[in-house]
């Protein structure tokens, strides 16, 4: 189990790292946030490779736990316009990153025996589309806002041009956009650590 420890501590550090840095804008559509929580799909799929789907569920489900800690620490922390986290917010995280994951080390472990990069490249951007959908539709959709009636999402409700050039299309679907072309990107990026760590792992024990 060379991976597993070192995978946990990575996730978690993953996971906490971008529960601080979503609260950080960067540019009109992203968080800094969007920077560092892609490379959880990198952790899952580095330990799913080196130790199995068993050890990659038990690293995800750290990084669950700790994804609902950090939640539930920021629902606590009131900021100018209320709790840091709501409660729409804080469930949309939750399934999106363990539905995502999980879909993840399925994809990962139906294309292991294919091309090194295919298993990963794939899974990720699946994944990644799945996490985006889930996140973005319960945290801001007005179509959920039973979910938290005292919660006014209408900032993001709001019609404005798409990533600000193409249709009009509610602001937060523009946070959805910018948010999965990142992932796009740092899945492609993510290959060459991929690549050296297997690579590097694999020798060590050989």
């Amino acid at each position: 189990m060379r991976i597993l420890i070192p995978g946990v501590i990575a996730m978690a550090t993953i996971v906490v790292a971008s529960n601080i840095l979503v609260q950080y804008p960067l540019g009109a559509f992203l968080t800094w946030g969007a920077l560092t929580y892609p490379f959880a799909f990198l952790v899952t799929d580095l330990s799913n490779r080196l130790e199995g789907p068993a050890a990659a569920r038990r690293v995800v489900l750290a990084g669950f736990l700790t994804g609902v800690l950090c939640s539930f620490i920021g629902t606590q922390i009131i900021g100018e316009f209320g709790p840091l986290v709501t409660i729409r917010i804080a469930i949309g995280s939750g399934l999106a990153f363990l539905m995502a994951q999980l879909l993840d080390i399925a994809v990962f472990n139906r294309l292991r025996q294919g091309s090194w990069w295919k298993a990963p490249l794939v899974s990720t951007l699946v994944s990644s589309t799945l996490d985006t959908m889930i996140f973005f539709t319960i945290a801001f959709s007005a179509a959920l806002s039973m979910i938290e009636p005292g919660n006014d999402v209408s900032w993001a409700t709001a019609d404005a041009p798409l990533l600000g050039l193409g249709p009009a299309m509610p602001f937060w679907v523009s946070l959805a956009v910018g948010d999965w072309m990142v992932k796009l990107l740092l899945a492609l990026v993510a290959l060459l650590p991929f690549r050296l760590a297997v690579a590097k792992l694999t020798a060590r024990v050989a």
